[in-house]
């Protein structure tokens, strides 16, 4: 699991960083709020922890912000806030649970497991006359299997995870291709082979900006 956390207090962020991580979470941590929507611009998280309280921006508006970009990463939010009022403008925003201040941090694991749990219970995919199924791996057209590599499996997975959105290519190649130092052209070449194993037209190209699976 990667979370982005997104908490200006330097006490709390580095004890939540070092807690998570010692349960095996990967843990991007921002201290300064104004850098939340760059940051999907490269990477993606299977939650965010948002807290509400912050210095430059309110939580709820990056919250509105994110999901506006179409950005449908779980948000869990993390604030002192209790009032009624507060946790019903969260939900209305597009936040997915809601964890009040003080609070245990076996709590917040714990919902941060059931929220990345809840992303997959959907395992098998159908676009068309193709079966994709995410947990074992295998992509069919009917009973014909298509065998993908490693790269076009994490590529088409990432799309999958993304359908709708406009998938910048800075973030394609960081999470497919990480630390290799490759261009924009090996996306086109992977991107190409998909295209013969989806259905036609479901991967679209915005030129000088990604691509969006339908």
């Amino acid at each position: 699991m990667k979370v982005l956390l997104v908490e200006d207090d330097l006490t709390l962020g580095e004890s939540l960083k070092e807690y998570l991580e010692l349960n095996d979470i990967t843990v991007k941590w921002l201290s300064d709020d104004r850098e939340v929507e760059d940051v999907f611009l490269t990477e993606s998280f299977d939650v965010i922890v948002l807290d509400l309280i912050l210095k430059y921006q309110r939580g709820e508006d990056i919250l509105k912000n994110l999901r506006g970009r179409g950005i449908n990463t779980p948000v869990l939010v993390l604030t002192a806030k209790k009032a009624l009022r507060d946790k019903e403008v969260c939900f209305e925003r597009g936040a997915d649970d809601y964890l009040t201040k003080p609070f245990a941090p076996k709590e917040l694991l714990l919902r941060l497991q059931a929220l990345t749990r809840r992303q997959q219970r959907n395992k098998i995919i159908v676009i068309g006359k193709v079966k994709i199924n995410l947990e074992a791996e295998t992509v069919y057209r009917g009973e014909e299997e298509i065998k993908l590599s490693r790269k076009a499996w994490e590529l088409l997975s990432f799309l999958l995870k993304h359908r709708g959105q406009i998938i910048p290519k800075e973030r394609i190649l960081n999470y497919v291709w990480a630390n290799t130092p490759v261009g924009d052209e090996i996306i086109r070449t992977y991107i190409k082979d998909l295209r013969k194993s989806l259905p036609e037209l479901q991967i679209e190209t915005y030129k000088g900006r990604g691509y969006r699976l339908k």
